[in-house]
């Protein structure tokens, strides 16, 4: 069974940092996406930042292409977040996710929701102006 965890969610002033993880357990074999969404309050979840563990590539949304820097950790398989800069839009509850090892095209629907199997529960990140 895959479980993801996050953690490092909090509340900062605009301008500040946070560095969000995800602890992966239950497989670690093949290549895959690993990948960032979020989700504000009325809004529909949005991909933010996608590692492909294979080649660790990375690929960004352009809103946050400078100041978000997504990583791995493989022996601790966990994923990172880290994001300076920070925006009041940028606040949203924060979601790590992965696929499932296949062929693909690097980043064709990488920010698709529906291509996800595994979902963590989740961390909150409040952006104060």
């Amino acid at each position: 069974q895959v479980q993801l965890v996050e953690s490092g969610g909090g509340s900062v002033q605009a301008g500040g940092s946070l560095r969000l993880s995800c602890a992966a357990s239950g497989y670690t074999y093949g290549n895959y996406y690993m990948t960032w969404f979020r989700q504000a309050p009325g809004k529909e979840r949005e991909g933010v930042a996608v590692i492909y563990t294979g080649s660790g590539r990375t690929y960004y949304r352009d809103s946050v292409k400078g100041r978000f820097t997504v990583s791995q950790d493989s022996p601790k398989n966990t994923l990172y977040l880290q994001m300076n800069s920070l925006k009041p839009e940028d606040a949203a509850t924060y979601y790590c996710a992965a696929d499932q090892p296949g062929p693909r095209t690097l980043w064709i629907g990488a920010f698709d929701v529906s291509r996800y199997k595994y979902w963590g529960q989740g961390t909150q990140v409040t952006v104060s102006s």
